[in-house]
């Protein structure tokens, strides 16, 4: 039985961290799960290939996923994410018109092709890879509270109109995003992980400018959708950057070298 409910708590996980990339509405009931470190890992694997096919399959350039997942490994190897029994795996989606990243539980990191194109170098994306990371150190990414949400918001549904529905989307997005401590939380990470790698974290500062110009165009980037801005992000940024660095940016930080051309 122990095996049984282990099981079932696993696969209404995946479900959801599913439902929450995929726009599907899985109907939860009021069941509520909260995994160990190691059920999340076996999820990430398990969850990935799916994820992959929702948003084109993996980039093709065999050279793109090894810079992607080398800047990966020294954010990891150099911070407090390296003490953890995550898997880290780091990944490009073909996806060219999704501006996105996320991580799934247990070590699955993923940014779009889209973003990545976005990116003007290294710096930039160990900035975007130590945020990833940062949620799932903290614990952001847990499918407990994804769960949980899913389960008030059919359980309101059904209060309210008597059936449930199929949500789009925007309704997971709204229902599953990061909370503002979360992301506050995860910045804070990105920027110490970063900079410890030996990147200059004043990149993720351009990050932030970079998301911002695109939002002034209309409809904002996904990843801003899905990671909400907690006021002035970019300030917030360089207040941490100045917590950790009082007497200024060590000349020895880099920026790397440019993200790979699309």
């Amino acid at each position: 039985m122990r095996g049984g409910r282990w099981l079932l708590g696993l696969a209404l996980a995946a479900m959801a961290v599913l439902a929450y990339v995929g726009g599907k509405s899985p109907r939860l009931g009021a069941m509520q799960v909260d995994l160990s470190p190691e059920q999340e890992v076996a999820l990430g694997l398990q969850s990935t290939p799916e994820l992959e096919l929702r948003f084109g399959g993996l980039d093709a350039d065999p050279a793109v996923q090894q810079r992607v997942q080398a800047v990966g490994e020294r954010v990891v190897s150099q911070s407090v994410a390296a003490s953890t029994p995550y898997d880290f795996h780091f990944y490009v989606l073909a996806d060219m018109r999704t501006v996105n990243a996320f991580a799934l539980p247990g070590g699955p990191v993923f940014i779009t092709r889209a973003l990545l194109s976005r990116l003007g170098n290294e710096a930039q994306l160990a900035g975007v890879l130590g945020h990833q990371v940062g949620h799932l150190v903290a614990r952001h990414s847990n499918p407990a509270r994804g769960l949980r949400d899913e389960a008030d918001a059919a359980d309101d549904e059904v209060s309210r109109t008597g059936e449930g529905h199929t949500a789009t989307m925007s309704d997971h997005i709204s229902r599953l995003k990061y909370s503002r401590d979360d992301e506050l939380e995860a910045d804070e990470l990105g920027v110490q992980m970063m900079s410890e790698a030996g990147y200059d974290p004043r990149a993720l500062v351009g990050v932030m400018a970079m998301l911002a110009q695109a939002t002034s165009g209309g409809r904002p980037p996904e990843f801003l959708r899905t990671h909400p801005d907690p006021g002035n992000r970019a300030e917030r940024i360089q207040n941490e950057i100045a917590r950790r660095f009082p007497d200024g940016v060590p000349e020895g930080l880099t920026l790397g070298a440019a993200t790979p051309p699309t």
